[in-house]
């Protein structure tokens, strides 16, 4: 009677139920945006239009929960078509040609309150990777109408975009700089649970 029990507990425990889930990012309902200083005076912002990920989510022991995602840089839009022209293509800055993506894969999920975490992981833009530990506040589970799982994420941090070989600079008769160092980037995802893993 004893063994009997053991192993059914060892089958609660192994069971779908507590198994971890994998989520798809819906870039329909996102957006992945930034700002950067420009001339001293104002915050240009832009955002890329094209980008794709996915999420492990095990709610039952959050630190082993994952991040992958990458973004394509060609899709970057400031609602200027040449300064998207050259912002893709100028030296010193995304060329996009050489360095087609950004990406971020996490190593690390550590919990700092409710529906927040810390992520860690190895960040690669412009052919540089660093480690990069992002905020992440996290939204949901809900069900939609058409009944599909999906939670929410968001993040917002800062990098200084030297750090990662993006240098291009130009400086102003008063001395002062046409671009910031700084880039504040600010990202909102949806994600659905994978078609294959609704029926858990």
């Amino acid at each position: 009677m004893r063994r009997w029990m053991i192993v059914a507990a060892l089958a609660a425990f192994t069971s779908p139920v507590f198994a971890a889930d994998t989520y798809v990012v819906d870039k329909t309902h996102g957006e992945v945006g930034f700002q950067i200083t420009h001339l001293g005076l104002s915050k240009v912002k832009g955002w890329f239009g094209d980008y794709e990920g996915t999420i492990v989510v095990d709610a039952a022991k959050p630190e082993a929960s994952s991040v992958e995602f990458m973004i394509r840089v060609a899709s970057i839009n400031t609602n200027n078509e040449g300064r998207d022209k050259d912002l893709r293509e100028g030296e010193g800055l995304f060329e996009a040609a050489k360095f087609p993506t950004i990406t971020f894969k996490s190593t690390k999920v550590v919990a700092k309150g409710k529906d927040a975490y810390d992520v860690t992981g190895n960040f690669t833009m412009h052919g540089v990777t660093k480690t990069l530990t992002l905020p992440i506040k996290v939204l949901g589970p809900i069900t939609d109408p058409w009944k599909n799982v999906k939670y929410g994420f968001e993040t917002q941090t800062v990098l200084n975009r030297k750090d990662y070989g993006i240098t291009w600079h130009k400086t102003m008769d008063g001395g002062g700089l046409v671009l910031g160092d700084d880039v504040t980037v600010t990202i909102s995802l949806e994600a659905a649970k994978k078609k294959d893993e609704a029926a858990k």
